[in-house]
């Protein structure tokens, strides 16, 4: 269950992450899914080093917050580094 935990939450942080950072990238939804993905990963394993978040088991406002703050870590360095 985490692994598909992990997808449905990326999915909707990077949703809601392109949603915040509108732009034009290459890709649209499925470069959009992978990054949400990338970002809730890294995001919850920042979060679970910073101390203040865990691992993704389940659905939660914490853990989606996390996901989405990592999701626009990561939208933000791709589009650095696309540039």
């Amino acid at each position: 269950m985490g692994i598909l935990s992990w997808i449905v939450l990326g999915l909707l942080a990077g949703i809601i992450a392109k949603w915040i950072m509108p732009g034009r990238d290459g890709g649209g939804f499925i470069l959009t899914t992978i990054l949400g993905i990338i970002g809730a990963i890294v995001g919850g394993w920042l979060g679970a080093m910073a101390g203040i978040g865990g691992p993704v088991g389940s659905f939660s406002l914490g853990s989606l917050v996390t996901a989405i703050i990592g999701a626009l870590v990561i939208l933000a360095v791709f589009r650095a580094v696309s540039k």
